[in-house]
């Protein structure tokens, strides 16, 4: 390949220097970062460098190279990753250079922030393309979202000039994923390491990728992504809210506390039958295949290796309660089907009942409930209406839990 001499803000690649071995750009270095995503990729060879603001994490990436990973499980198995390094957010033109010769890039900073890396992000494309033959590269956001990957490239095309989104087409991939591991925020005395549970979940669109992305171990490809990103966020996700809230208004501290339970682990487990008869029916999946699923997700969540918080699950509850999120989007798509949605509702008005006074989304709902009727409530942060049936469902809950749980302390 021939060397490019044009360059952009003083910046310049040269195509025949790109490392041997695939490279990956990860932004953010939290725990599903390091414990997951990081994870998976160096064991797969790749060279990973994260993207993050936390100086003492990028210090220490930058002086070791590598960070150590726990298994939640009988042995309390433990894995050192390697190959890794790290560059500030805010050293654009290290990120830039970075990105011009990665194979990869990948995402874990929450859907909500997926438009405060776009620029960044764009303007290693720019460089790259510089190049007379750029290599292909997927960008990939691994988020607890539906189409993240295609909301990103929204907000990268924002910034790329016009003239170049067709050329940026033919080399760049935007595949849809659905990511499932439980990592809990724990606190080690070393900064770099993690903990994590033996399970997890990969799963990218096929369709919307170019040939060429080095082989990722432990990755399920598959042509319709739409049916396993509902499955995990309305099994998985919606399950751990019920378990959050619910478990919160009963005065539990964590998930694995509420799943020892027996009234409660039976109230989750039909939260999550709730969900999953309307998956069947939607996806035509099979009803004992997913039984299984439901089962299986139930013993993650009770796994005694683990300590997560209920305020870690719990958190942000105005965003969880939207009305295309892990709640109230998989209750209205189970009443549109004629079905149950008794214990849905249930963990609807349990949230709107969290009131953890450290969680500011959670201070915002019970400013508004207590300034407002719970009825205005419901229509401006659930999305719905006085006068859908759910609406009246939610509220009646909401009631009979407030009376219910009067004299807790949460309450």
């Amino acid at each position: 390949m021939k060397k490019c001499n044009n360059t952009l803000y003083g910046l310049n690649i040269t195509a025949n220097t790109r490392p041997q071995k695939p490279q990956a750009v990860h932004f953010g270095a939290g725990n599903i970062g390091r414990g997951f995503i990081g994870l998976l990729l160096t064991r797969s060879g790749y060279d990973v460098t994260f993207i993050t603001r936390n100086k003492t994490k990028i210090t220490q990436l930058q002086q070791r190279n590598e960070y150590p990973v726990n298994i939640a499980n009988e042995n309390n198995d433990r894995i050192l990753v390697r190959n890794v390094t790290a560059i500030s957010s805010q050293n654009k033109n290290a990120i830039a250079k970075q990105i011009a010769k990665a194979n990869l890039i990948t995402t874990a900073v929450g859907v909500a922030n997926l438009s405060s890396i776009a620029s960044k992000i764009a303007l290693g494309i720019r460089l790259r393309l510089q190049t007379n033959d750029p290599e292909p590269l997927h960008i990939i956001a691994c988020e607890n979202g539906i189409n993240s990957s295609t909301k990103l490239q929204t907000y990268i095309y924002e910034h790329l000039p016009e003239e170049l989104h067709e050329k940026a087409s033919h080399f760049i991939a935007f595949p849809n994923t659905a990511v499932d591991r439980i990592v809990p925020t724990l606190h080690h005395e070393d900064p770099l390491e993690v903990t994590i549970e033996p399970y997890y979940e990969w799963v990218i669109d096929r369709s919307a990728m170019l040939e060429g992305l080095p082989h990722i171990k432990g990755v399920q490809f598959v042509d319709s992504l739409e049916a396993f990103i509902e499955r995990k966020l309305f099994t998985v996700n919606t399950g751990h809210c019920s378990i959050a809230y619910l478990g919160y208004l009963n005065g539990y501290s964590t998930i694995q506390e509420v799943m020892t339970d027996p009234q409660l682990a039976t109230d989750i487990k039909k939260v999550m039958q709730e969900t999953g008869n309307m998956l069947v029916e939607k996806h035509d999946f099979d009803e004992t295949e997913h039984t299984r699923y439901i089962h299986k997700t139930l013993n993650r969540f009770a796994n005694p290796y683990l300590s997560d918080e209920i305020v870690r699950i719990g958190r942000s509850p105005i965003r969880k309660l939207s009305i295309n999120d892990r709640l109230v989007r998989p209750t209205i798509l189970t009443y549109n089907l004629g079905l149950d949605v008794s214990n849905l509702t249930n963990t609807l008005a349990a949230a709107l009942l969290y009131d953890h006074d450290e969680d500011p989304e959670a201070v915002e709902l019970k400013k508004a409930i207590q300034k407002h009727t719970i009825h205005d409530v419901i229509a401006k942060y659930l999305g719905i209406p006085r006068a859908h049936p759910l609406h009246q469902k939610v509220a009646q809950k909401y009631r009979e839990f407030k009376q219910k749980y009067a004299l807790m302390p949460n309450i």
